[in-house]
């Protein structure tokens, strides 16, 4: 029988359930395992596509096309696999699968209850992902916190599995103990409560992860023994750190993996985390330092900075560092600022590299193009990724061109030059307000340049990568961009769509139609930010970027 683990939160959200999750994979991964893992989100969304970033954080997209949250990008980093649609769910995908099955009489005729029917579909889903995989042992993180009522039916579920099979499935409790700093010490009381509340919903966790800004001293782990029915060995500690991949590490000094192993009653076949603590030591000892600005307009919610929006290309810049043995700083540029200031783009001479992720509509977009601008005409690394790819075309079609107000018809229907312009497909569904899951999704296969930067990098003519966009290089103005010295790097097989477009003259300027974001992983980065990075390095060697500025 397959082996189910479930994660759930405990306190209050954000502290790293996800992480936790592909950690637990990764470890029982490292014994011999075949691991996958599934994220469940509460919400009555059909998945997260339609959800605000500054929210909700990244939508990170699978191959197969399907608009997840963005701890399912954890996972395959973590794992260093590809995730199925499977492999997440929300709760308005479970309604609406119950729904159609109903209505299709699936249900011979029964009436159809929140309970036991609800549940019963995600325990469906849970096995049809499992199977999928040919997995042993699966890891299912549910989203929000318990308490929360949107999650009473998932955990309805996992105490059905745990009811039916109860050596086969194990829970697992993320908390939070906080260290009030009027009273320096570090409280159990709402992981007691947390734990209680769980009980209420018919399940007992085996094992309660603490997180917290210290480690978890022998005190602590006796109280929460004794109130929450764990034994002491089975509180794990799991203070904060530098580096999210060091947490598996963490783990295994508390052998974690040996003891959900003895639970599940089963045996380990190996013990090697060797390359995952290789890596960890590599990026932990570096030195050289390459400073990255990143230009976007998700970062801010209320006075406080949210990097989950571009958390792909985070990690993947991290990747990439460690690879070229060098510490990746980003600073969070907003892009609002270089529209009211533009002046301050000057700013940009004391980065090494600079980055233009993702995104939609008009907001910041003169600002973005201010910046790609300062990097083009200054030598300084750039790498656009999507949108970034976007207008750079469009800066490119305006000031090398000559194309006087060049645009995206995105922004300006109307203009007189629309470089960027609505794929023919898409036009038809956004005429038919057809929103969610109708982007050009998924992955797609892209042809090389043999004489491009990208080629070198990759070492291949054929690649494959994650696409989410609905606008796209507008070939009526191919030829102008190319004679003026723009190279069109990658295009689709059939020559119809630009993917990569490259300035060979320039020491690094690459925009990507793609997003080659979730597709790196830190024992693979991905070749296209190690080249940057590498760019980057060099401009850190010769000099570049010297004028200091405060790192937020």
């Amino acid at each position: 029988m397959a082996k189910y683990i479930f994660v759930f939160g405990g306190v209050m959200s954000g502290v790293g359930k996800g992480v936790a999750s592909a950690s637990i994979g990764k470890i029982l991964q490292a014994r011999g395992y075949r691991v996958t893992a599934v994220k469940i989100d509460p919400y009555v969304n059909v998945d997260a596509g339609t959800m605000n970033p500054t929210e909700h954080g990244e939508v990170f997209v699978t191959d197969d096309g399907d608009e997840t949250d963005q701890d399912v990008g954890n996972y395959e980093r973590f794992l260093d696999v590809s995730l199925p649609r499977e492999n997440y769910m929300t709760t308005g995908r479970v309604y609406q699968s119950v729904i159609s099955r109903e209505r299709n009489l699936e249900y011979g005729g029964k009436c159809v209850e929140v309970v036991p029917h609800i549940p019963e579909e995600v325990i469906r889903r849970l096995r049809r992902a499992t199977a999928k995989a040919k997995a042993e042992i699966t890891i299912i993180e549910i989203g929000g916190t318990v308490g929360e009522y949107q999650n009473i039916l998932f955990l309805e579920a996992a105490r059905q599995m745990h009811h039916q099979q109860p050596d086969d499935v194990l829970f697992v409790l993320v908390s939070y103990l906080p260290v009030p700093g009027s009273i320096g010490e570090m409280k159990t009381k709402p992981t007691q409560y947390a734990v209680r509340q769980v009980n209420e919903a018919g399940i007992q966790p085996d094992f309660i992860i603490c997180r917290s800004t210290a480690p978890l001293d022998a005190p602590r782990k006796r109280k929460l023994s004794v109130f929450c029915n764990v034994d002491e060995s089975d509180v794990i500690s799991a203070p904060d750190i530098a580096s999210i991949y060091q947490v598996p590490l963490n783990f295994e000094k508390e052998h974690l993996s040996e003891k959900i192993l003895a639970k599940l009653k089963l045996r380990s076949r190996k013990k090697n985390l060797q390359d995952w603590s290789v890596m960890q030591r590599r990026m932990a000892r570096a030195k050289t330092v390459v400073r990255i600005g990143m230009v976007g307009k998700y970062f801010a919610t209320g006075a406080f900075i949210l990097p989950d929006a571009y958390i792909s290309v985070i990690e993947a810049l991290r990747h990439a560092a460690g690879a070229n043995r060098v510490k990746v700083e980003i600073d969070w540029i907003n892009s609002d600022d270089y529209e009211t200031h533009p002046a301050k783009v000057r700013e940009l001479s004391s980065y090494h590299g600079l980055i233009v992720p993702g995104g939609f509509g008009s907001r910041g977009v003169e600002g973005k193009i201010s910046a790609i601008r300062y990097a083009r005409e200054h030598g300084l690394p750039y790498f656009g990724l999507c949108y970034g790819m976007q207008l750079a075309t469009i800066e490119y079609a305006r000031h090398v061109c000559k194309l006087a107000g060049a645009n995206t018809t995105e922004i300006d229907p109307k203009t007189k030059y629309p470089v960027i312009h609505i794929m023919a497909d898409q036009a038809e569904k956004l005429a038919k307000k057809q929103y969610g899951n109708t982007m050009r999704l998924g992955a797609y296969p892209c042809v090389l340049d043999r004489h491009s930067r990208s080629f070198k990098l990759y070492g291949t003519r054929r690649i494959t990568e994650r696409h989410r966009h609905r606008y796209e290089l507008n070939n009526f103005f191919r030829d102008r961009l190319t004679k003026a010295g723009m190279r069109l790097a990658g295009v689709s097989p059939d020559g119809q769509l630009v993917e990569i477009i490259e300035l060979p003259s320039h020491p690094f300027f690459i925009g990507t139609q793609f997003h080659p974001e979730f597709k790196s992983r830190p024992l693979h980065p991905h070749p296209l930010f190690s080249g940057f990075i590498a760019a980057a390095k060099q401009r850190a060697a010769t000099g570049g970027g010297k004028i200091a500025r405060k790192k937020t």
